[in-house]
């Protein structure tokens, strides 16, 4: 068995592949384009063949797509997807794919047995389905962050002039303003900054009510997504992106794996005598995070119980990291909803056992275990 430690990089790949003894065969630096790129993994399975086969491993990144699939067709008999991990300063191309490969080839034994790998935290590929609901979700934040700069750039025209007091609506998101704002009259390159900053409005929300539809849909055909959904403050668009970004939930073990998983669990520095607490890791997906984020806010509104354990926090450790236990504590709940396939029940552990009691006959003995 050989084994292939993977950097990529869009323009080139650094590759190190090693024997079954650990022993270094082959180091070299690949470009991305075809031609070089199925040379290369056609000679890699024309060796292995040799050799019982090879496994890869690279770290995720925003273009893996095509590399994963490369892998499969060129004969790869395993690929593991691993999240990056914090950087030395020392970082090279040729250290990072050295210690891919090594970790590998550690772990081989255990990748096997199916056992978990140590020392790596393994990503599973997005299915289909939850990829294309991860871009879709990625769309409409991007479309949403874009619109706001957009309009950000006509208030600052606006306050430029001191204009912004004559505005016949509160706010500039009306169809009466948006009127008003058609018609102002303004210095003759301030006029031409708001004509073009007001027909990229328009094509902004144009494109938003596409994705939304798009994405209304998608959510509709989740059954994941509408049980999340039954959360305060989840809409569809927040309800599909977490739910896409789960995976499989057998995956996780308990309800803290998948608070881990996104990143919301604190980190630690602890050597000899000294110990030291970190933030929480952000090991995970920024954008279940953001989402999280938002929606506590209507979760502390709407759950009396959830609020009062916040207040508990907050004096002791203040609001910030208070704000963050609270989406530490939904990721587990979100846990039990997909596990159990239940809706969000108010009231804390208390009324989330009488909820797991009256339906127990539905869930059996893994609820008794839980």
């Amino acid at each position: 068995m050989l084994y292939l430690g993977i950097d990529q990089h869009a323009s080139q790949l650094t590759v190190d592949l090693g024997n079954e003894a650990g022993d270094l065969v082959l180091h070299r630096q690949v470009k991305t384009n075809t031609r070089s790129l199925h040379e290369f993994l056609r000679s890699i399975g024309d060796r292995a063949r040799r050799e019982g086969g090879y496994r890869a491993i690279v770290e995720v990144c925003g273009f893996n797509t095509y590399l994963l699939n490369l892998l499969e067709k060129f004969g790869c008999d395993e690929v593991v997807l691993v999240q990056p991990e914090e950087r030395s300063n020392q970082k090279t191309d040729r250290r990072d794919a050295r210690a891919l490969r090594e970790l590998l080839w550690v772990n081989r034994d255990r990748f096997a047995e199916g056992k978990r790998p140590a020392k790596m935290r393994v990503v599973r590929p997005a299915s289909e389905d939850d990829a294309a609901d991860r871009q879709l979700t990625n769309m409409r934040k991007s479309l949403t962050d874009h619109r706001t700069k957009v309009i950000n750039k006509v208030r600052n025209l606006l306050r430029k002039w001191n204009l912004q007091h004559d505005c016949p609506t509160k706010g500039i998101q009306t169809k009466r303003a948006r009127a008003w704002l058609g018609t102002l009259e303004l210095p003759e390159m301030d006029r031409l900054e708001m004509n073009i900053l007001l027909e990229q409005w328009d094509l902004l929300n144009s494109q938003l009510e596409r994705v939304n539809r798009g994405t209304k849909k998608r959510y509709e055909e989740s059954p994941v997504a509408r049980i999340l959904g039954s959360i305060p403050g989840m809409s569809y668009f927040s309800a599909l992106s977490v739910a896409s970004r789960i995976g499989d939930i057998e995956d996780f073990p308990r309800s803290g794996s998948l608070a881990n998983f996104w990143g919301l669990t604190p980190g630690s520095r602890n050597s000899g005598n000294s110990a030291a607490s970190l933030g929480i890791t952000k090991a995970g997906s920024s954008h279940v995070r953001y989402v999280l984020g938002q929606v506590v806010l209507h979760v502390l509104r709407q759950d009396a119980w959830m609020r009062e354990w916040y207040r508990k926090v907050k004096r002791r450790r203040g609001s910030k990291i208070a704000r963050v236990a609270v989406m530490r504590r939904l990721a587990t709940i979100i846990w039990s909803m997909v596990k159990y396939k239940m809706a969000y029940v108010r009231g804390g552990p208390e009324k989330f056992k009488e909820y797991m009691s009256e339906h127990q006959k539905f869930f059996g003995a893994a609820t008794s275990a839980a």
